[in-house]
């Protein structure tokens, strides 16, 4: 196996590990407000994300910029409650994530993101220093690891859509407040961490 297929199925195995579900729970609320004749929309929504936590990837792992790891795994979640409330609060007035603001929401959410990403790379790379050809072929996995995410659910969306008929906004709702739930006890868990440490 060479080093670009380690790091690759590295960067796929941790974007869609059951254990790390938080990322997948992000992705999940974040994309909710979306079908898929919108595919394209999503591409740049997930790649603005990609963006975000390869920025902040890079800057951990060349040592330029780190953020305690218990500060960053409370953070996660609250992405995650905010980009719930806000698909809440849009499809209960029937409007939408549309405009540039989610791809820029995306993208400052991806920053905290990576930094929960640069824990593992740290501790995989060790005292190594190439760092470039890792970095970028972990990034290439979280990203196929992310768009294989957004397929499958959509997938299922489009197949319960269709079953029971349901709204787009109901749709919308549903997830996100079932994410919010999930996001919201796992705040309080983190918190509980961040304070006792």
């Amino acid at each position: 196996m060479n080093d670009f297929t380690l790091w690759f199925t590295t960067g796929l195995e941790h974007i869609a590990d059951w254990n790390g579900y938080d990322h997948i729970l992000f992705l999940l609320v974040l994309c909710a407000g979306y079908d898929c004749t919108e595919w394209k929309k999503i591409l740049v929504l997930v790649t603005a994300f990609t963006i975000g936590h390869s920025l902040t990837l890079a800057l951990s792992v060349l040592h330029i910029f780190t953020i305690r790891s218990q500060i960053t795994e409370f953070l996660i979640p609250v992405t995650i409650l905010t980009t719930a409330i806000i698909n809440i609060v849009q499809s209960r007035q029937a409007v939408r994530n549309s405009g540039k603001g989610i791809y820029l929401l995306a993208l400052v959410f991806g920053l905290i993101h990576g930094m929960g990403f640069s824990y593992l790379l740290l501790s995989m790379l060790g005292d190594s220093a190439a760092v470039a050809g890792p970095l970028f072929s972990f990034n290439v996995g979280l990203e196929a690891g992310q768009i294989f995410i957004v397929a499958i659910v959509f997938l299922v969306s489009v197949f319960l859509s269709t079953l029971f008929r349901i709204r787009p906004a109901d749709k919308v709702f549903f997830i996100s407040s079932a994410v919010f739930g999930i996001a919201f006890m796992m705040m309080l868990e983190r918190l509980s961490v961040l304070l006792n440490n």
